[in-house]
């Protein structure tokens, strides 16, 4: 069974972090208790951008409509103020509150870092129960509550908890919330999160597996990442050029660069077509190992195959050749990424000009320093010191003005 070896991997929460519900109306009509109650001294309250124009404003009645109400809230500077003004505009009669005046009142509170209020102002959506919520609504909720508020325990009680607002959640949604644990490496409980979808009825597909995978990956656990792509087919998915080239990267994060190219084979087996990504993931391994050889004859691969380099693909190619110290060769090749207009790094420059200098290249050095210039860069004394050490140190120069670098330097 695939999760045996993941949750053995992965240990179990000490707490439970999904709640189905934090607060039930019946608790709020048995204590008689308004969540609002603590902003009752706001009554007098009047927002100093908007309201003082209209200073009796709330006095009116029956004449504000739902886009005013949204309006007034996006014109509120005072963000802390958003609370005092949403108690007096929710007293109105003609209150009817819709999902645009939800989310901009939770904007602002975003925007104050009043995240316990967005949680208060939660609650009451669930007990007013006066406008049907869409998933976007959700998912914009929980992003505040993991990006903005570092609130990982809110974002997956709120997942878990959109039933009972009468909303279920998409696989859009779900999925967010399991790459959010990823990339924050909240690892410990992506397993719970994941067995909770038959809950939530949402139907795991293959972007689902790839988060998971990621996220084995991320933590070394190469193995439990097998163990998921094997289980693509139970899930009646079919792993994608994404899938292997996560779990190539992981192996070649570690070093591990025939376990990758195993995995380029399997890719390819499976009818699944290396990309630009996973091809410039291998150069990178390959040259990192010390095997730039091979990541030179990778790119001849890559170009039979069809498939298109980018930027970054030319980069670690030049790399490799400089690695190699085949300056001339690195030379050619950079006319190719120029004629390409792709431009090559201040430190592919500095690499291929001091190897000219080492092999006493001088008409390339001058080559060297004159594209440098001419794309931008600007070489640094070093690099004029190294220049001038190879050209006059060169017999020819050195005899006809009879001088040598360390007359130059000397002073």
């Amino acid at each position: 069974m695939i999760w045996y070896s993941f949750l053995v991997i992965i240990p179990k929460i000490h707490r439970p972090i999904i709640q189905n519900s934090l607060v039930s109306s019946t608790s709020f009509q048995r204590l008689n208790f308004s969540p609002f109650r603590q902003f009752s001294s706001s009554r007098s309250f009047q927002n100093p951008d908007y309201l003082d124009k209209n200073p009796n404003i709330f006095s009116r009645k029956d004449w504000l409509s739902p886009s005013e109400v949204v309006k007034i809230f996006e014109n509120l500077k005072d963000s802390n103020l958003t609370l005092p003004l949403f108690t007096q505009i929710s007293d109105r009669k003609d209150y009817k509150p819709n999902e645009a005046l939800y989310m901009t009142v939770i904007n602002k509170l975003a925007i104050a870092n009043n995240f316990d209020g967005i949680e208060t102002l939660m609650q009451i959506i669930k007990l007013e129960r006066k406008c049907r919520l869409s998933d976007e609504f959700f998912r914009n909720v929980i992003k505040i509550y993991g990006h903005s508020g570092g609130r990982i325990n809110s974002a997956i009680e709120t997942l878990f908890d959109m039933p009972n607002y009468k909303c279920w959640p998409t696989m859009k949604t779900f999925n967010f919330v399991l790459n959010l644990l990823v990339s924050t490496k909240h690892f410990d409980v992506v397993h719970e999160v994941y067995t909770g979808a038959s809950k939530l009825g949402v139907e795991i597909d293959a972007c689902s597996l790839n988060i998971i995978i990621k996220g084995l990956c991320g933590c070394g656990q190469m193995e439990a990442a097998f163990s998921v792509l094997d289980e693509f087919p139970k899930q009646k998915c079919r792993p994608n050029v994404r899938t292997f080239s996560t779990m190539i990267h992981g192996f070649c994060e570690r070093g591990c660069i025939d376990e990758a190219f195993n995995l380029l084979e399997r890719m390819e087996r499976e009818g699944v077509e290396p990309d630009t990504i996973v091809f410039n993931i291998l150069i990178l391994g390959l040259r990192k190992q010390g095997r730039v050889e091979e990541g030179i004859e990778l790119f001849d691969r890559m170009m039979l195959k069809g498939c298109d380099p980018n930027s970054g693909t030319y980069q670690e190619v030049l790399y490799c050749l400089l690695d190699a110290k085949r300056f001339v060769d690195a030379k050619d090749f950079m006319k190719k990424m120029t004629d390409k207009c792709v431009i090559p790094s201040y430190e592919s420059y500095k690499l291929v000009i001091n190897g000219f200098c080492s092999e006493n290249l001088v008409e390339n050095v001058d080559w060297g320093l004159r594209q440098m210039v001419k794309h931008g860069f600007v070489p640094k004394m070093g690099i004029w010191k190294r220049v001038l050490q190879c050209v006059f140190l060169d017999s020819r120069i050195a005899n006809c003005y009879h001088i040598s670098y360390e007359e130059i330097f000397e002073n």
